[in-house]
């Protein structure tokens, strides 16, 4: 049996959660206006990757129950963002801080998000982050 397409995988990926495609649609539009972006579904989320993942769609809806955001985005920067935009910010190991933000409309797309995708991109298609030694950065790049 050849292999499903990736807009079978989206389609889906969505099922019994169709609220959340326009969402992913607005978002995919805004990524893919980044310049070359690929699309990586598995059962859980999205990933949008240029070289490496940079940024990931997910389903809360899945895994917490109704009453949370259609979609959430989830990007990897090099450092703690301070926007209160942020549902959390976590740093799964040192130097790479994981950033989820909720999504209820297509308005929550705009510039500041389009600013940290391009941040996101730059940083998969550069290499990733590494703590530095000296004290006046908080991350270096390799």
């Amino acid at each position: 049996m050849p292999e499903k397409s990736v807009a079978e995988k989206i389609d889906e990926f969505f099922a019994g959660h169709e609220s959340s495609r326009p969402l992913f649609e607005a978002l995919r539009l805004v990524v893919g206006s980044l310049g070359d972006v690929d699309l990586r579904v598995t059962k859980s989320q999205i990933a949008f990757a240029h070289k490496r993942a940079f940024a990931w769609a997910w389903v809360p809806a899945r895994y917490l129950g109704s009453g949370h955001a259609p979609l959430v985005l989830s990007v990897a920067l090099l450092h703690p963002d301070p926007s209160p935009r942020w549902k959390q910010v976590v740093e799964p190991s040192p130097g790479h801080f994981m950033h989820h933000l909720e999504l209820r409309s297509e308005s929550d797309i705009d510039d500041e998000v389009r600013a940290w995708l391009q941040q996101a991109r730059a940083v998969a298609e550069n290499g990733a982050a590494r703590p530095c030694t000296n004290q006046e950065e908080a991350v270096c790049m390799p």
